[in-house]
């Protein structure tokens, strides 16, 4: 069966011998060096060609008569993990299940074929790239580097020994962090002094000298000057059924109850590590691969990945970057915490003066000490050194006075979200500022075409959507109105990268596209719960997608209040699909701003007070029923997104899904889910991607 990938980036390996002598045992070292030929801009990956380079350049260590065998990779990187560019045209899951068998017949020869190997792991290691490491006999590791393995977020497994051999090599605990718990948290990697304390390398140097730090170490080792030991974990009842409980609550945390198979396979291999052979865990390594490779949940997250990456690199629609305009100063409008997380961010990454206006100075100097504590607080995390916190408090200045606005060539709002406020304001702001200084809006659900019809230059007017909390929420929603010119779009885009962020341009529409979806769902839900349905069963509805919090618990971080005013604004702009909840006026009427209570165990129950504040119906519905009403609801509410040109592409659809709330990957967003789970034909007569984009051929 073949297991070639047409789009194949090969990573070669060459093998040259290296004396020892010098560095204090008489006998040689064959070296293999993996490299793709290309910068580090394009990491080594493993695909079948590369491992039948690796395997090939084994053979030729082994012919060579050398008294040991290491592995590294090109400058900066030692390997990101299996090529899956090709995994879109595997339709057989013998081709999946045979190209991990041939990964794991090739890497177990490192720690199978009679002679000390190590792996100088010179860079980057994620996934595979890690594993070939782990079937080293020894491992060294360049100060600077991150490894990982990131499968689980992925919607896989570690398939090339991973899940097999951390546990028994550094303790289950330990690799259930590393497997689960920092995959599910958004593939948090480890640093080489992390990786050094848990035991998944043997020693950390400094890059200058890197390789010859790692020589000398083999040299020690094989003189037998060095001695590493290894710890059996195998009899350790305690430490594996607390793994157990690592996993379980990792996968809790990220997916709820919902029924994920990429951590339940991974959950399932670490435990049968502790009694498998090489043998057995591989094999069932290759199962598990094959089980997730032809499922379509995977295929989503693949699309959704790559989505995301594609994304960071290049903005559908946007203008010429040289069409924007400079930004030498910028000016925020408001100092509550919205306003001054917007501060922070564009004072730490644009580097230029800031300046904030509120409506008294009591407000001013609040928002400025909220943003100097921040500073402060990355000064003592080591995030930031202590002159450069000096220098940004210095330009960062606030005043209840909009003439102070002046100099700014970029103003962003975040007063309060009402129409004629900010019209007003707008209206002020143009008489004071230059003909090229751009206004831009942080409004979630308003038009900012209606905010900025009445000016002299309405053309220098843009949405600029933000998603709490700031700092951390990757998506940027730019908002074009029929007059934003494509200078004004251009310096937002500008801006947006220097920010961090990813961005979409949309049509100015009301809520633009994740507002308007998530009011769209959470308003199937509140009524619901309105008409009789049972608060438990109406939150538990949505159970089965893993989403990354329940509908009433979205409630109660977003705010009953911001719920209320953005369902309003919607029923207003876009009709009575958008209800307005009674549970909801009541909850905003008596001040109850969250629905759940949460005790020190973090376990939550139902507010009395918002158990109060429910409608009292009379037409219960189930569960199914709710989650199918509520996923109808975004299958009809995404066409007419599209229809209308809110945005161009599903594509940029799921993308605002996944960065604007979190949702999961393997949901593809959501309308690959929606495809697959067959809402989208049932409700809008067409799928919204074609098979095999983000789905099973």
């Amino acid at each position: 069966m073949s297991v070639a990938t047409p789009e194949e980036v090969v990573t070669k390996a060459f093998v040259r011998e290296v004396d020892l002598t010098p560095f204090g045992f008489a006998g040689k070292l064959a070296l293999i060096t993996l490299d793709n030929g290309l910068d580090y801009n394009r990491p080594n990956t493993i695909g079948p060609e590369g491992l039948h380079a690796l395997n090939g350049a084994i053979d030729q260590a082994l012919a060579s008569g050398a008294d040991a065998i290491g592995v590294t990779g090109k400058p900066f990187i030692f390997a990101a993990g299996a090529d899956l560019s090709g995994v879109s045209s595997v339709s057989d899951g013998a081709q999946a299940k045979a190209f991990g068998k041939l990964g794991h017949d090739v890497f177990r020869r490192l720690g199978e074929c009679g002679k000390p190997t190590f792996a100088f792991i010179n860079g980057l290691a994620l996934g595979g790239g890690l594993e070939i490491g782990l079937h080293c006999n020894y491992r060294t590791l360049a100060s600077t580097a991150f490894v990982a393995l990131p499968e689980v977020f992925l919607g896989l497994v570690p398939g090339w020994g991973g899940a097999t051999l951390l546990p028994r090599l550094i303790g289950p605990e330990k690799a259930a962090k590393v497997i689960m718990v920092n995959a599910l948290n958004n593939n948090t990697m480890l640093k080489a002094n992390e990786a050094l304390e848990l035991g998944i390398v043997d020693s950390v140097y400094l890059p200058a000298d890197f390789l010859e730090k790692s020589l000398s170490f083999a040299a020690s080792v094989l003189s037998g000057k060095t001695k590493i030991e290894r710890k059996d974990h195998t009899g350790d009842d305690a430490a594996w059924s607390a793994a157990a409980e690592i996993a379980a609550s990792a996968k809790k945390k990220k997916y709820g109850d919902a029924p994920i198979d990429a951590p339940r396979l991974a959950e399932k291999l670490m435990r049968e590590s502790r009694t498998a052979t090489r043998d057995s865990g591989f094999d069932a390594e290759d199962e598990a691969l094959n089980e997730l490779v032809m499922g379509d949940a995977f295929r989503a997250s693949i699309y959704a990945f790559n989505l995301i990456q594609k994304s960071k690199k290049k903005v559908e629609g946007a203008p010429k970057p040289a069409l924007a305009r400079k930004v030498t100063r910028v000016g925020v409008v408001g100092a509550g915490l919205m306003a001054s997380q917007l501060a922070l961010l564009i004072l730490r990454n644009l580097k230029v003066p800031v300046h904030i206006t509120d409506l008294d100075q009591a407000r001013v100097d609040k928002g400025l000490a909220w943003i100097h504590n921040e500073l402060d607080g990355l000064v003592s995390k080591k995030r930031m050194r202590l002159e450069e916190a000096g220098w940004l408090k210095q330009i960062l200045t606030g005043s209840t006075n909009n003439k102070d606005f002046a100099p700014c060539d970029f103003i962003i709002e975040a007063v309060f979200e009402e129409m004629e406020i900010k019209r007003k304001l707008f209206t002020e702001l143009e008489g004071i500022i230059s003909t090229e200084c751009i206004l831009a809006t942080n409004t979630s659900s308003l038009s900012v075409s209606k905010m900025s019809d009445h000016l002299k230059n309405p053309e220098r007017v843009i949405g600029f959507h933000f998603f709490n909390p700031v700092a951390v929420m990757p998506l940027l929603e730019i908002a074009r109105t029929p007059h934003t010119d494509d200078a004004t779009t251009a310096t937002a885009v500008v801006i947006g990268k220097e920010l961090k962020k990813t961005m979409v341009i949309v049509k100015d529409a009301p809520a633009f596209v994740v507002n308007r979806l998530l009011m769209r769902f959470m308003g199937e839900i509140t009524d619901a719960l309105d008409e009789g349905t049972s608060p438990e069963v109406a939150d538990s509805a949505m159970t089965p997608l893993g989403l990354p919090m329940s509908s009433f618990e979205l409630l109660g971080l977003v705010g009953p209040g911001v719920a209320l005013h953005v369902a309003q604004t919607l029923n207003a702009t876009l009709g009575d699909r958008y209800k307005v909840s009674p549970t909801i006026e009541r909850l905003v009427k008596n001040g109850v701003r969250t629905f759940y209570n949460k005790d020190e165990k973090g376990v939550l129950t139902i507010n009395p007070e918002a158990a109060a504040c429910i409608e009292k119906g009379s037409h219960a519905s189930t569960a199914d029923q709710v989650r199918t009403r509520a996923l109808t609801a975004i299958a009809l509410e995404a066409r007419m997104m599209l229809d209308e040109g809110v945005v161009a592409t599903p594509a940029e659809i799921d993308l605002c899904m996944l960065l604007g709330t979190g949702w999961p990957l393997h949901l593809g967003g959501i309308l690959p889910y929606l495809d697959r789970i067959g809402i989208s034909e049932s409700a809008t007569g067409q799928r919204f991607h074609p098979k095999g984009v983000a789905s099973l051929p």
